[in-house]
């Protein structure tokens, strides 16, 4: 039988990772991360990922699982995902799966949508109109097909976006009307678990999202994008594109001021929590707290031993 799991999602600023530590220090447990941009390797700072005085407190899983120019892809990540919930269990610990990539929260609990395979033909003309007009001319492509699709997927997502226009051209079919029947409110759970959802009040999510940018630059996040140039990751690469990366990334290239590009990242990380909240609108199995501190550990406790 699979293991119980303990789930943190919610916007980013909003305290998940200060809640998975109180929660794997009250348990016993280990943290699986499900973050699309913290499974990079050299991208710490930008990503907050969790340091290593953390680390020691709490165990973590998925992070730094692959190059900057290698591709993550939700079907991998719940194949290392589902590893690591086994080993974790097989130790006797509980498992706290945290991260606010909604893709890959729902993939792991209630599974992928199985379209078709990839096409290379496809893909490859995809590729060459997005390096001649722009993952824009993409986006607004998807938008004229598909546009409950095109709501969902940020206009610089080249992968996802081309991914929902392949399927389209495979199956004539829009993505959207795929998913609408691999629907998650009806789905059964892979696995039993308590998601716990973190919103704070507006006001206070965009101010923590402002001090947090401001700490990341403080803490050398621009050191970490050149080392990172230097290394030969640089955009268009899909890992680059990814907010705070993509503006220091145009600051260095002296396409934006260093003033402007920070704005920019707090800017387009609000915009971000925007969408991460909208992922998880109507899902009523999700428990919503406005901060880590109301959250009742003694009952997740319990809920565990049952």
């Amino acid at each position: 039988m699979p293991p119980r799991l303990i789930v943190i999602v919610g916007p980013t600023g909003a305290g998940k990772t200060r809640l998975s530590l109180m929660i794997g220090e009250h348990v016993g447990g280990e943290v699986v991360s499900a973050d699309s941009q913290q499974v990079y390797s050299g991208m710490d700072i930008g990503t907050g990922k969790v340091t290593v005085d953390e680390r020691a407190r709490v165990p973590h899983h998925l992070l730094d699982v692959v190059r900057p120019d290698q591709e993550m892809t939700a079907q991998r990540f719940v194949e290392l995902a589902d590893r690591a919930i086994e080993e974790i269990a097989a130790r006797g610990r509980a498992v706290i799966v945290c991260g606010g990539t909604g893709l890959y929260v729902r993939s792991l609990l209630l599974g992928l949508f199985a379209g078709p395979p990839a096409d290379l033909e496809v893909r490859a003309a995809l590729t060459a109109i997005a390096r001649e007009q722009g993952v824009a001319a993409l986006h607004a492509e998807l938008a004229r097909i598909d546009p409950a699709a095109a709501a969902k997927i940020d206009r610089n997502d080249e992968k996802r976006i081309v991914r929902a226009l392949e399927v389209f051209r495979l199956t004539g079919e829009p993505m959207s009307a795929h998913q609408a029947r691999h629907d998650h409110k009806t789905l059964p759970r892979r696995y039993d678990a308590q998601v716990i959802g973190l919103s704070p009040e507006r006001e206070v999510l965009y101010r923590n999202i402002d001090t947090r940018v401001d700490q990341m630059i403080a803490a050398g996040f621009e050191g970490e994008v050149e080392t990172l140039r230097a290394a030969g990751f640089a955009p268009p690469m899909r890992s680059q594109q990814a907010i705070g990366y993509a503006e220091l990334h145009d600051a260095a290239d002296g396409k934006v001021e260093r003033a402007r590009a920070i704005e920019l990242i707090k800017r387009n990380s609000r915009h971000y929590a925007r969408r991460q909240l909208s992922w998880y609108r109507g899902d009523a199995t999700i428990a919503w707290n406005t901060d880590a501190a109301a959250v009742d550990l003694a009952a997740l406790a319990t809920w565990l031993a049952r």
